[in-house]
């Protein structure tokens, strides 16, 4: 495996658009992209609603796409957006700004749960799968439209209650899975590996840009505390990335399954000692100290997927009870949490955070009532 290159770099919002596109230069984003390619610029709707840290920024965004508009050849730019039983991607592109961005650069966006937009096929793997092949039995079935393009992922720097981190490994889950991907939570990080080595056999190239101007503290992917850190990182590794991430937040990254097994597989570098990271940053002197912790989803979900009720996950979720739990993590999450929570998070984000005033400045304005 070659050594990989991670830069973390500290930004500014006076400045964010050139400090994404100094990360990107600094981590070999002309190199990983080969040109003449259409390149998908996969954001991170974690929640429509605009929780900070939770989901794709768009100084993030629109950093990656100028940045893609000035290299000759990498110019031709489409976004492809997922669903998620908890996020509706229409709203979520609206809620987080990206919609005007698109508009204003002229991005093609595609939702890859829209048959008109592209179609779903049996994709046999040329390397061999840990879990997915027994997970879907009938075939592993992926986006035709992803096949021979180069793809950039957009993520965030936060904590995952079921992964502990969340970044670029994780943000092809939605891009590649289809709706029935939560058959896959139990063996969530070799389901990751197995995407990864995916990607790396369908995309001419990878790219990560990934926002730490807030990162993500608590039981993510949307729970979260915001916490300020000023940093854009990008890596053309996305293990490598993740790992980076891992540290800077508190963790081992070698004690994160995902990245472990990517890194003994071969397909990213999970250690430290074996990347160049370059930017602003001292990264071995990072450490904040971030904590996952639970929330009423996590609980429930630690008992079906990973827990005494695992042997009869399949009665939950194979057949139309599915339903349920479906409409109850939507009304905890957008009813119950957000209205006691995450509402004022985000207004004290919003008034203390020059990144919080910033997004203000992004159309279309969002209630702050939520």
């Amino acid at each position: 495996m070659a050594r990989a290159t991670v830069a973390v770099v500290k930004a500014k919002p006076e400045t964010v658009i050139a400090d994404t596109a100094r990360a990107m230069r600094l981590a070999g984003y002309e190199e990983a992209l080969p040109p003449g390619k259409t390149t998908i610029l996969k954001d991170n709707i974690s929640w429509h609603l605009p929780m900070p840290s939770a989901n794709t920024t768009p100084w993030q965004l629109e950093g990656v796409i100028r940045a893609m508009r000035q290299s000759p050849g990498r110019e031709d730019l489409v976004a492809v957006e997922n669903k998620t039983v908890v996020t509706v991607a229409e709203k979520g592109d609206v809620y987080n700004k990206y919609r005007p961005l698109y508009e204003k650069y002229d991005v093609p966006l595609l939702f890859n749960f829209r048959g008109d937009h592209m179609t779903w096929r049996i994709y046999e793997p040329q390397a061999e799968m840990l879990v997915l092949n027994r997970i879907f039995p009938e075939g592993i079935r992926i986006p035709d439209y992803f096949h021979g393009k180069n793809i950039i992922h957009l993520p965030t720097v936060k904590c995952h209650i079921y992964t502990t981190t969340t970044g670029a490994m994780k943000n092809a889950f939605g891009g590649l899975l289809a709706t029935r991907r939560h058959y896959t939570h139990s063996w969530i990080h070799k389901t990751l590996v197995d995407l990864l080595a995916i990607q790396q056999e369908i995309h001419p190239g990878l790219f990560c840009v990934m926002d730490g101007t807030s990162a993500g503290n608590g039981p993510g992917p949307r729970t979260l505390v915001p916490v300020r850190k000023d940093l854009m990182l990008a890596s053309a590794d996305q293990t490598a990335i993740d790992a980076v991430a891992a540290k800077m937040m508190g963790f081992d990254p070698l004690e994160i399954e995902y990245i472990r097994v990517a890194h003994e597989r071969g397909l990213g570098v999970g250690r430290l000692d074996e990347m160049n990271i370059v930017g602003d940053v001292d990264v071995e002197k990072e450490s904040w100290g971030f904590q996952v912790g639970d929330n009423l989803a996590s609980t429930a979900g630690d008992f079906i997927w990973f827990g005494p009720l695992r042997p009869i996950q399949k009665l939950f979720f194979h057949t139309p009870l599915v339903s349920v739990f479906v409409a109850a993590s939507d009304f905890y999450h957008d009813t119950f949490w957000w209205n006691l929570k995450g509402a004022k998070v985000y207004r004290n984000w919003l008034d203390e955070s020059p990144w919080g005033h910033l997004f203000e400045k992004y159309e279309p304005h969002f209630e702050r009532e939520g």
